[in-house]
């Protein structure tokens, strides 16, 4: 097999072939270093690389299936790491020239259990500064552009992440997701990316351990690898005091399921958000995809109200906790959408952080009714297509004026705010190709049965399989 092909296997499969030795770790590792050296000058999606240590891993990979040793769920498979989490040796740094040169002597929790897994880091993707916003630039690094359209943001903030997946430099990356994250750049580059339950995957170190709106999760290029994933990234950790109990183990199990007579909600704009007409086209599409699987498929959507209120004011609560006195140390060191967010949170009165606890409770419960008559809800990932990469946020949607930064994101915020696991899958393409994801919201703390229909409806439409023009033309 070439090289291409083996760097666009998926990881099920390397892990197979390694085991089998069809082939070897080595070779893995050296394919997917070949691809990085090869496209990711242009897209700038790996930002720290460490080629040699990765190398010798992978040789001591082999040499330990050699003797026979036991071998972890991941093991020889290249991984690259969210340049959010702390990694032991290996530079981190959070997007901000406050850190360009920090170098952690810990890994997080999310590290930890993928190098125990057997899985070897090559390096860090790019983020935006601090994480903040879905467009990943800082002025560490600068910009990560589109595979699809070089000229396109590739989302964020797990931007990197998602890229290097697109084009074949990891067959697995981790992300984070606050307000879309792990959703949004998924759906900009047609991969997948999953925002589990809060406290599916355990994190530290962490500013707040009681932190219900952050997580960590899994990106790949297919459900199935995500899955595999999931199945090592979660379960419960004594550092996090909020860690589910449960194990992983089961998320790594097969994923057919016969869905006939499965009740869906569909919802083009959740509700009443605007949504630029090409997204609303590329989901309508593939409506029929979901009837196809036997699935009953209704047009209803959730009582979101109070949603962006609740966000809006919980985001600045976080934001003062994470970065206010960073930032008095720091003062001129930070972006202005960081610098307006904790004024925001600063500005807060205790009752109106009251009444955002309060709201978000509501929106819970209502959510939970919602999901008692469906099993799952079809919505928007993202409410626009990709837009220029020079551009730090969307102002304007469908004639619609944008009042803050994150407000272009509300089709995934509202979602965090129900507590619900969600997924972006790839689902189409506008008519400048341009990949659009489908977001499908399962019930609460089903990653399980969200997987198994994120996988149908993948392995019905096959749309994640078209890869970037990028490719064929690169040097």
């Amino acid at each position: 097999m070439t090289s291409e092909g083996l760097c666009f296997l998926s990881a099920r499969e390397l892990l197979r072939r390694i085991r089998a030795k069809e082939i070897s770790a080595a070779e893995v590792m050296a394919a997917h270093l070949a691809r990085i050296e090869r496209v990711n000058p242009q897209l700038n999606a790996i930002v720290t690389l460490h080629a040699d240590e990765a190398t010798a891993d992978a040789r001591r990979a082999d040499e330990a299936l050699a003797r026979g040793e036991e071998l972890g769920p991941l093991h020889g498979l290249p991984v690259a790491h969210k340049d959010l989490f702390v990694t032991r040796g290996m530079r981190t740094t959070f997007g901000s020239p406050i850190f360009k040169d920090f170098v952690p002597a810990v890994d997080s929790i999310i590290v930890e259990r993928q190098r125990r897994a057997g899985a070897i880091s090559i390096g860090k993707t790019n983020v935006p500064e601090f994480g903040a916003g879905s467009q990943t630039f800082n002025t560490v690094f600068g910009n990560t552009r589109n595979p699809y359209d070089v000229s396109k943001t590739c989302g964020g903030s797990s931007g990197g992440a998602a890229v290097a997946l697109a084009c074949g430099m990891v067959p697995l990356a981790d992300g984070s997701d606050f307000g879309g994250s792990l959703r949004n750049p998924a759906n900009f580059c047609n991969v997948v990316g999953l925002r589990p339950s809060s406290a599916r995957v355990p994190q530290w170190p962490s500013y707040d351990a009681w932190d219900t709106l952050s997580v960590s999760g899994p990106m790949a290029r297919t459900v199935d690898d995500v899955a595999l994933y999931l199945s090592v990234l979660a379960g419960p950790d004594a550092r996090d005091p909020i860690a589910l109990p449960d194990g992983g183990e089961r998320f790594g199990d097969p994923l057919e399921r016969d869905f006939t007579g499965t009740r869906v909600a569909w919802s083009t704009d959740l509700g009443g958000l605007p949504v630029d007409p090409a997204v609303t086209a590329a989901i309508v599409a593939q409506r029929t995809a979901f009837a196809g699987l036997g699935c009953e498929v209704e047009e209803a959507s959730p009582d979101l109200r109070g949603a962006d209120a609740a966000f809006q004011t919980l985001r600045g609560v976080s934001f003062v906790n994470h970065f206010g006195d960073l930032m008095e140390k720091h003062p001129g060191a930070f972006k202005d959408t960081i610098v307006w967010n904790v004024g925001v949170g600063r500005a807060l009165t205790g009752s109106q952080v009251a009444e955002a606890v309060g709201l978000r409770a509501q929106i819970f419960a209502r959510m939970h009714e919602f999901m008692q008559r469906f099993e799952f809800l079809i919505a928007p990932v993202n409410q626009v297509p990709p837009f220029p990469v020079e551009q730090p946020y969307v102002t304007e949607i469908a004639g619609v004026k944008m009042e803050n930064y994150l407000d272009w994101m509300r089709s995934c915020t509202a979602i965090t705010m129900t507590g619900h696991p969600s997924i972006s899958v790839p689902c189409g393409f506008t008519p400048d190709g341009l990949p659009v994801g489908v977001q499908i919201i399962g019930r609460y703390r089903d990653e399980r049965g969200l997987l198994q229909f994120a996988h149908a409806f993948e392995q019905r439409t096959q749309v994640g399989l078209r890869r970037p023009a990028l490719l064929a033309s690169s040097p």
